[in-house]
């Protein structure tokens, strides 16, 4: 993909980049929506992801080109958000905007082209890879330092502030701080990032449910906005929750009554999220892969139930999975609206069981599921 990113750019740009950078995509593992909400999430950078490639200007353009979208031009002195064909840019162009309000000092321009090998629609932050693979490189043309943290948090800005998407630290900071055969730990509520080991012989399998989600025109901010009300009606009997996840069940539960009943339902998946991802770390560390499995299997149920960001493709997929006997839990990964669903297995269940499910998935629905088998890798450097 290095090679990729190079041609690509020199066939665009009719020169040769001087800064490369990549930025893998990642697997939300369990926690789901709570980022945002004040509480804990678990991820897995991925083998797969973005490289850029890039190079100062003589003057103060920005030229950006993708191998799957348009050619944007644009200049220092006028980032704004681009619509249409030109949405992808967004996310490198509020990374800049981003950059130069934290202190970079640009004097020019830059050329920068973007190649992934990331599965389109999947959910799987091909948007995060931009904007950490693009922090890592204009930092380096233009000699700004940060660590991982900081760049996670450059990058979270970027998608909240330019593009308009409502999300929390997840996606940028798995992205920043993945390891390899390790999973990444966040508690948002302080933003402290910690990894843990993948158990030896486990596996991630990632189906593609082909029904593509464009998160910043979809529920999410809906649910962005219910989990907001959840808080203010549960503010009125504990007015020192400054966020979801500083609710606990028995508290959620003695409200009740005095909420509207759609929004106990999301307040009762971020709720219940937060003590399921204590559960799998708890369960990770005493090697209990069935529990592993469990908790992982109950978080799609509540998606599906109260956070109702699931949809029939990904049902009929994980339903499908957890039949598998090599199988220990699966679940959507991300956003939700579509995309994919996470099987996590044992060494046993190979390409033959994947492409059963997906065969009968293709029966039920019409039309392919798209498989992916990846594993824990690093996060977003230089190349």
């Amino acid at each position: 993909m290095k090679a990729k990113a190079k041609h690509l750019f020199s066939s665009t740009f009719k020169s040769e980049p001087t800064q490369l950078a990549f930025a893998p995509g990642r697997i939300e593992f369990i926690g789901n929506h709570t980022d945002y909400n004040g509480g804990l999430v678990m991820g897995a950078a991925v083998t797969e992801g973005v490289i850029v490639a890039a190079a100062r200007r003589d003057d103060r353009e920005i030229h950006l080109s993708c191998e799957r979208g348009s050619t944007v031009r644009t200049r220092l002195d006028k980032l704004e958000p681009m619509q249409g064909d030109a949405f992808w840019a967004n996310y490198p162009l509020g990374v800049t905007k981003i950059l130069v309000e934290s202190g970079m000092s640009m004097n020019c321009g830059y050329n920068l082209a973007v190649v992934s090998d990331l599965p389109i629609g999947a959910g799987m932050s091909s948007s995060a890879a931009i904007e950490l693979a693009t922090a890592y490189a204009l930092a380096a043309l233009f000699g700004f330092e940060a660590d991982k943290a900081d760049f996670a948090r450059i990058g979270r800005r970027a998608e909240n502030e330019f593009v308009g998407m409502p999300c929390g630290i997840l996606d940028q900071g798995v992205s920043a701080f993945g390891q390899a055969d390790h999973l990444v730990c966040i508690d948002c509520a302080t933003e402290e990032f910690s990894t843990i080991p993948m158990p030896e012989g486990t596996h991630f399998w990632i189906f593609n449910s082909n029904k593509k989600h464009a998160l910043v025109d979809s529920a999410y901010a809906d649910r962005f906005q219910e989990c907001q009300d959840a808080l203010g009606q549960l503010q009125v009997r504990y007015p020192q929750a400054k966020t979801l996840s500083e609710v606990n069940q028995q508290q959620l539960e003695a409200a009740k009554n005095d909420m509207e009943p759609t929004l106990y339902r999301r307040a009762n998946h971020i709720v219940g999220e937060n003590a399921r991802v204590r559960a799998v770390q708890s369960a990770l560390v005493a090697g209990d892969l069935s529990a592993v499995g469990e908790a992982l299997s109950a978080s799609h149920e509540s998606s599906r139930v109260n956070f109702e960001n699931s949809i029939p493709e990904l049902d009929f997929l994980v339903k499908a999975l957890v039949e598998e006997a090599n199988v220990y839990g699966a679940r959507l990964t991300g956003g939700g609206f579509g995309g994919a669903v996470m099987a996590f297995t044992n060494a046993d269940f190979g390409l033959n069981h994947a492409r059963s499910v997906a065969q009968a998935y293709s029966e039920h629905f019409g039309f392919e599921a798209t498989i992916l088998h990846t594993q824990a890798g690093a996060g977003a450097t230089l190349r």
